[in-house]
Formats: structure tokens, C-alpha cells, sequence
């Protein structure tokens, strides 16, 4: 794919998105550490100066392709947490809203690996204006999951956002252990004591989740 200049806002704008296409085909490839600018470029047909002239850094496009995907995620909450009643007992509610919160990420791998280089990786190497976009868009979205969660579960009250805060930041960082490299499955394989160790991710996920409420939940 080879592009001409852009000489429009609606040019512009075809090629943000083509740039964002091929990286979120690079991502569903391989981990984020190793999608890089040039092999970005070369896939979207622009030298790597011109995709530049779109996005500060290679940070900057994962960054904003995190933001999309969340919105993405958040709106199939939106339709997953209908099922889960204010007036059931609490005890279930809990339980739903934990299994829909582990299912849906752990289904989303790229998601929960661009919350775990969010910190460490992807804010690192952006202007102040792309991250201040980036907090605000993120701030949108804290406050839409935000609000699904007090709508379920409203013994949260103040402890909502930071629940759900703890939600993403522990998204990432589970996901950080799966897929689990060959030679750590062959070591469980060969001394199966050490499976206890094994993470997969949607398990992992939901325990974390359920302490969480549990911790956040009040006492009687």
C-alpha cells in the first residue's frame, strides 16, 4: 500500500486510521514490545517520517488504539452487565459482575497487554499533548465503566471508580504471565508441583476481581 501526500482533513484522516489499522493487525501478531515504527511504516506503506506527521511515536498510536479498544470493551459491558439485577441478592450480583469483568478481558489479550505497558512503556515517549488527550479520553471511560458499576452494584458508593481502576491496573499486569513461554510449561510438565504457579488468565482474573469487591464491599 503506497499513499499520496494528504492534502485534505479527510485525507488526514484516512491515513490515521490506516496507521491504526496496521498496528492493530501487528498486535494480534506479536506482544507490544515488539511492534516498531519501522516494521509500522513498512506495513502501511508511508516512510517513517510521514507517520510521524500523524503520531508523535510509535507510544502514541498504541495509546490511542488503548483508548479505542477500551471503548470498544466498555460498550460490550454496557450489554453484558444488563443481565445483572440491582434488586438480586448481593452475594450474586458480585459474582456476575466479576465473571462478566474476567470474561470479557481475558477474551481481549491485546486490551489487557496495552493496560500492562500503559505506565511502564506507553507514556514514556509522548508529548504533553498527546497525554493529556490521553487522560482525558481516559478519564471518559473511568467514568462510563464507573457508572455501570455503581448502576449494578451501588453498596460500592465512593469505592466505584476505585475499583475500577484496580480492575484495568490488574488486567495488565495478570496479563503478563500468559501465554507462558515453552520452557516454563516444559518445567511444569516435568515437576507438575510447580503448576500451582500456572496462571490462566480468565481464573486469575476473576479471583482478583472477586477479592476486590470483597474488599470494597461494606461491612455489616
Amino acid at each position: 500500500m503506497t499513499f499520496q501526500r494528504a492534502r485534505s482533513e479527510e485525507q488526514r484522516q484516512i491515513r490515521r486510521r490506516a496507521i491504526l489499522d496496521a498496528a492493530t493487525a501487528m498486535l494480534d501478531e506479536m506482544p507490544v514490545a515488539d511492534v516498531t515504527l519501522n516494521e509500522l511504516s513498512r506495513r502501511v506503506g508511508l516512510a517513517k517520517s510521514n507517520v510521524l506527521r500523524y503520531f508523535d511515536s510509535r507510544e502514541a498510536v498504541l495509546l490511542e488504539l488503548l483508548d479505542d479498544f477500551l471503548g470498544e470493551w466498555i460498550a460490550t459491558l454496557e450489554r453484558e452487565m444488563a443481565e445483572i439485577r440491582p434488586g438480586d441478592a448481593l452475594e450474586a450480583r458480585a459474582a456476575r459482575l466479576a465473571d462478566v469483568l474476567s470474561r470479557t478481558l481475558a477474551e481481549r489479550p491485546v486490551l489487557c497487554g496495552l493496560f500492562g505497558a500503559q505506565g511502564s512503556v506507553l507514556e514514556r515517549n509522548v508529548s504533553v499533548e498527546v497525554v493529556k488527550r490521553h487522560k482525558r479520553a481516559s478519564l471518559r471511560r473511568l467514568d462510563a465503566m464507573t457508572a455501570l458499576v455503581r448502576g449494578r452494584m451501588p453498596e460500592i458508593g465512593d469505592n466505584s471508580q476505585q475499583f475500577c481502576l484496580t480492575v484495568l491496573v490488574s488486567a495488565g499486569a495478570l496479563s503478563g504471565y500468559v501465554p507462558p513461554p515453552p520452557s516454563l510449561l516444559a518445567a511444569y510438565a516435568e515437576e507438575p508441583e510447580l503448576g500451582v504457579l500456572h496462571v490462566e488468565l480468565p481464573q486469575a482474573l476473576r479471583a482478583a476481581f472477586t477479592a476486590q469487591l470483597l474488599g470494597v464491599l461494606p461491612r455489616s
